[in-house]
Parts: C-alpha cells; sequence; structure tokens
C-alpha cells in the first residue's frame, strides 16, 4: 500500500472510490459523454481518478449503456453499467454486487465535480473514521438549487434535503450538499437497498441515506470544502468555469515553482506541463498535453506547444509552434513563424524565421534558412531529413525527403535538394538566371495598372 492511502482502521481491508459517471450531460449538447469533456488536457474523469487513486486502494466507475470510450478512458479501472437511470442512489447501487463484500470504506463521488482535491478526499476519510457516515458539504456565494445540509444541535448532519423538496426554511440554509459521502461498503449498500423515489423528481437520491443512517443510530458528520473544487459541470458555461478554476490553479503553481508569467491570465496550461526554474512565458502562449521545460527557457508571446521537450536555456517564438514528438536542445532558437513536427533541434541550432521543419534531425550549431521546408510526406509516406552539426541551409530551400545534409555543409538558397550532400560541400540545386538585355521597361513606359 502506498502511503497516504486509506484503508478501514480494523480490519486493513481496501478502500474504494466509487465514481459516478453514467450522466450523458443533456445541457452539454455533446455526442460525447460529459464524463470525457477535458479540462486543461485532460477528460474531467480522469482528473477525478488522479486524485482518487492517490487515497483510496481502487477505483470503480459506474457508467452508462453504450459508452465504450469511456470504459477505454477509465482503463484499467473496473466498470459497472447502470443500464438506467434513475437517479445517484440507483447509479451506486450498481456496484453493490462488485464491493458489498469487500469490508472497506466506499467513497461515492461524481465524475462531473473532477476538481476534488486529495487533501479534501483525506479529510472525508479521516472523518469516516470518527463516524458512521462522512459527507462533503459546502457554503458557495450562490446555494441556487444546491440540496441543503440539514444539522442538529451537536453539529452532526440531520438529513440532506433536495432544493425541490426543501421548504422555504431549509432554503435559506447556507451549507450545501456536495454529493460525495463515504462509508463502510456493506452498510452503504444496506442503506441504498432502503431509499425510495418517493420524490419531487422520482428518483433514487444518494443523499437518502444520510437521513437512513441516522434513523438506525449512525453519527453523521460533514466535511467542508471550497466551492471552488466542488463545482458540478453540467453545461458548457459551468465546463468553462471549471477550465478557468483549473487554469488559475496551473498558473500559480508554475509561478510558485520559480517561473515567470509575464501576464499570467493570458497562458493556457495543461494538467501536465512541466515548468522548469527560471522559465519565462511571454502573453498569450498555449501549452497543449505533454509539455516539459527545462530551466532557463524562454518562451515568447503567442507561441503554441505540444508533446514537446524544450531544454536548458533554448528560446522559442514569437508566434512559433512546437508539435508532438519535437525535441529542441540547449540554448537553441525556434522563431516567428516556424514549425516543428518529430524534429530533434540540437544545441544551439537556430531555425529563426518562417520554416518547416518535420520529421528532421538537426545537428548542433545548425543554421536554417528563413523560408526552408522539409519535404517529409511523398503522399504516401513520411520520410526523415538528417542535417549535420554546424550546416547552414540558405533561404527558401526545399529538402525533399529522405535526404542527409553532412556536418559542416552549405545548402544555396532556393535549391531544391533531392540527393545526399556531403560533409563539408556546398549544394545549388535551382534553375539557371538567365539575363535577357533590353527586355526591361523601358524609360516611360506606362504598363497597366496593377490590380
Amino acid at each position: 500500500m502506498r502511503k497516504g492511502r486509506a484503508r478501514d482502521y480494523a480490519g486493513g481491508m481496501p478502500s474504494t472510490a466509487l465514481i459516478l459517471a453514467a450522466g450523458l450531460g443533456t445541457r452539454m449538447r455533446s455526442r460525447l459523454p460529459k464524463a470525457l469533456h477535458p479540462i486543461a488536457g485532460r477528460p474531467m474523469v480522469q482528473h477525478l481518478l488522479a486524485a482518487a487513486t492517490q487515497v483510496f486502494d481502487q477505483a470503480v466507475v459506474v457508467v452508462g449503456p453504450d459508452m465504450p470510450e469511456l470504459e477505454r478512458a477509465v482503463a484499467p479501472h473496473a466498470t459497472v453499467v447502470q443500464a438506467e437511470r434513475l437517479g445517484t442512489g440507483h447509479a451506486a447501487l450498481q456496484a453493490a454486487g462488485l464491493l458489498a463484500g469487500s469490508g472497506g470504506d466506499v467513497a461515492v463521488l461524481y465524475a462531473d465535480n473532477p476538481l476534488i482535491t486529495v487533501g479534501t478526499l483525506r479529510r472525508l476519510v479521516a472523518a469516516r473514521q470518527e463516524a458512521g457516515l462522512a459527507l462533503v458539504a459546502m457554503r458557495p456565494a450562490d446555494p441556487g438549487q444546491y440540496g441543503r445540509v440539514v444539522t442538529n444541535a451537536a453539529g452532526d448532519v440531520d438529513r440532506i434535503v433536495e432544493w425541490a423538496d426543501a421548504t422555504e426554511a431549509e432554503r435559506a440554509i447556507p451549507l450545501c450538499n456536495a454529493g460525495v459521502v463515504c462509508a463502510p461498503a456493506a452498510e452503504l449498500f444496506a442503506l441504498l437497498r432502503q431509499v425510495t423515489n418517493a420524490n419531487a423528481k422520482g428518483e433514487f437520491y444518494l443523499t437518502d441515506v444520510v437521513s437512513l443512517a441516522v434513523t438506525i443510530g449512525r453519527r453523521v458528520v460533514a466535511v467542508e470544502a471550497p466551492e471552488a473544487e466542488l463545482r458540478g459541470i453540467n453545461s458548457r458555461a459551468e465546463l468553462a468555469g471549471a477550465e478557468a478554476e483549473a487554469q488559475q490553479a496551473l498558473r500559480a503553481a508554475a509561478m510558485a515553482g520559480g517561473a515567470t508569467l509575464i501576464q499570467p491570465e493570458s497562458v493556457v496550461l495543461s494538467w501536465d506541463t512541466a515548468i522548469g526554474q527560471d522559465v519565462t512565458i511571454g502573453p498569450n502562449v498555449v501549452f497543449g498535453p505533454g509539455v516539459t521545460l527545462e530551466d532557463g527557457v524562454e518562451v515568447r508571446a503567442f507561441s503554441h506547444l505540444e508533446g514537446c521537450v524544450v531544454k536548458q536555456g533554448a528560446v522559442i517564438g514569437p508566434f512559433a509552434r512546437l508539435r508532438p514528438g519535437t525535441v529542441v536542445g540547449e540554448a537553441a532558437h525556434v522563431g516567428n513563424f516556424v514549425e516543428l513536427k518529430a524534429a530533434v533541434l540540437g544545441q544551439g541550432a537556430k531555425a529563426n524565421h518562417l520554416s518547416y521543419l518535420g520529421d528532421a534531425e538537426i545537428g548542433a550549431r545548425a543554421n536554417i534558412g528563413a523560408g526552408t521546408i522539409t519535404c517529409n510526406y511523398d503522399g504516401v509516406s513520411k520520410h526523415r531529413t538528417v542535417i549535420g552539426e554546424g550546416a547552414f541551409i540558405g533561404s527558401d530551400s526545399a529538402l525533399v525527403a529522405p535526404v542527409t545534409i553532412g556536418d559542416r555543409a552549405l545548402v544555396a538558397a532556393g535549391s531544391v535538394v533531392v540527393e545526399d550532400v556531403p560533409a563539408d560541400a556546398m549544394a545549388l540545386a535551382r534553375g539557371r538566371q538567365v539575363n535577357k538585355p533590353g527586355r526591361g521597361f523601358k524609360a516611360g513606359f506606362k504598363g497597366k495598372p496593377a490590380r
């Protein structure tokens, strides 16, 4: 068991995060299951799994019928299917056959609450050890239609009342239910079997287990957490709000780690962006998944990076695009309107402007002139271009792969290179210039106006 995982204190039984992810997300107006909509470049259900698996020994995901892409996204975790969507209590009960005999605690979580933190989950587990059942609650700025948490004189939870079933006095309660509960597996499923759908929506509410637990003498306690990490995501607007929260946290972490973000609110990060110390990131830079920036890197304004590694001291941009498979070497320069795809740019090499370098290996200290293109695709297959150390590629050259340019070789500007160039050689591969005397514009000639 890894440090920090939750186990039942009495019997050492494995704990389980039971994640409800069967919702269609009707208000999202999407063919994609709600749980797969991304935040910071990662499906929201994977955010939740990443946090839950740091606290619980295992995870089980409740999916709807015909959701193969969701099952693939949560693999290798076990899944169970909720064939009919009859409410959250009904969804959780679908895992009874899999978990009722486990003996450990089960925490029921929601895929559309992906920002709940490891710290909150650990506090939930600790609270459960002091009571029969624990839940997570919040005090949102606008309680809206959240269920309200009704407490007794001792401060313990007496019941949860859904907004549709609440009285005016109950709707005035500021403490709101976040939906997350934790209880011993056998007891949780026994309570769920007693839940009815005698309510305004005709659904089986998971939250009804609270009043049922109180009825049989169990103590129920609430752990409060910030609204920002408990927000539900049921619409595109709420998804945008969650994205904003995630981005704010990622930017704060980057700056706390020693990076300078010149205009933080304009930088878009991914969940796995790795940023070293003394990195400087200009305005309007976008990071897709899989980017690593080593110490001392500078990424200038309006650049887009995805699936790449930028080594120490390199300079990127402005207006550069680094695509997956790219590695930029130490102190190398990638300038404005340069695109690299599956390319390795060696230490100190430069591609300063207006070039496409795809499926290429570029040696240390090579200089790539403006307008250079590696013609990597022949209509059927991709081919690689190799450019040696210290080579110079003149402006507006096309290198037709597969081709190798040797160390210290020089390719003259405007060349179309279709054969290998030996080390230390110069290649000229362009049409011969022919001058026609007397064929220029004559003095006083008035041609047709340009259109």
